[in-house]
């Protein structure tokens, strides 16, 4: 049997997609008030936007536990040639630090026949995404797990995420950033973007417009060529997206196109509505 991918719901990667290379993803929680859902499972998009937006409080998320992975680890390993478990930054969420444990806890017992390594992408959504899917098709195509580890974290140094916001209040609220720049940007009404450098949230750029905001994106995404993978992601502007994707899918190898995908509730709760972002591998020759 192939190695195993495991990732966590952050990445964000179509269903479709999931499906297709058997990749296993571990969901994180999503609490409005008393009601706690699983990313990506009991709650629709549709229905956790329309939350986001005219709820009476905003949600909070929380990673999953190291007695969730443990179960997912002994479930595969019992006929997998591996676990490779890959996920968002620990600088973003302990869901890796959770996986970690939980792999040093099945491998103490010795409950796993397979060998398990859990990976740090210190990226989130589709780059992330992106990552596992180059893994989960090359673990399809019988690597081990040695040779998926070193190209895990080849994939790592490769790894782009950028975004415009159409504001900081969601990334403010949920503590991902200081106060000060939220005021800043709200005073000046402009559109904040944001960029995942060595793990954590940093400033991209702060443009006046919409308009404006999605050419930086083009034009950042430009200067990261040339990639071999890129995603367009979104939370409610699917035409945005797509529009997007048309401009960008030049900077592909010749046939592919970018996947579009939308954030899910726990990437959500941070963006929040109107998030619109580019992931993308640049190239080895890029690097």
């Amino acid at each position: 049997m192939p190695v195993k991918i495991v990732t966590d719901s952050t990445a964000d990667i179509p269903s479709e997609l999931v499906q297709e290379l058997g990749i296993e993803v571990v969901p994180l929680k999503v609490r409005f008030g008393t009601e706690e859902f699983l990313d990506g499972i009991d709650l629709s998009a549709e229905e956790f936007y329309k939350r986001l937006v005219d709820g009476p409080t905003l949600p909070t998320t929380s990673q999953p536990s190291v007695g969730e992975f443990v179960e997912v680890y002994e479930r595969l390993g019992k006929d997998a040639n591996g676990i490779l478990s890959v996920h968002v930054s620990s600088k973003l969420s302990g869901t890796f630090n959770s996986a970690r444990q939980a792999a040093e806890e099945v491998s103490a017992r010795g409950e796993a026949s397979s060998r398990i390594e859990v990976v740090d992408s210190r990226q989130a959504s589709m780059t992330l995404g992106l990552m596992v899917l180059w893994l989960a098709r090359e673990a399809a195509g019988g690597a081990g797990v040695d040779k998926l580890t070193v190209l895990a974290h080849d994939l790592i140094g490769r790894g782009e995420f950028f975004v415009l916001l159409d504001t900081m209040e969601y990334l403010v609220k949920g503590g991902r950033v200081g106060k000060g720049r939220a005021f800043i940007g709200g005073l000046l009404s402009i559109k904040p973007m944001i960029i995942l450098r060595g793990g954590e949230v940093d400033e991209l750029a702060k443009e006046r417009t919409r308009r404006r905001g999605i050419a930086r994106l083009i034009r950042t995404a430009t200067e990261f060529g040339p990639v071999d993978d890129l995603a367009v992601l979104h939370s409610t502007t699917p035409d945005e997206a797509q529009s997007l994707a048309n401009e960008l899918a030049a900077m592909l190898p010749k046939g592919r196109r970018p996947i579009i995908s939308r954030a899910g509730s726990v990437i959500g709760t941070y963006a929040g509505p109107g998030a619109l972002g580019v992931s993308l591998l640049r190239s080895p020759s890029n690097n």
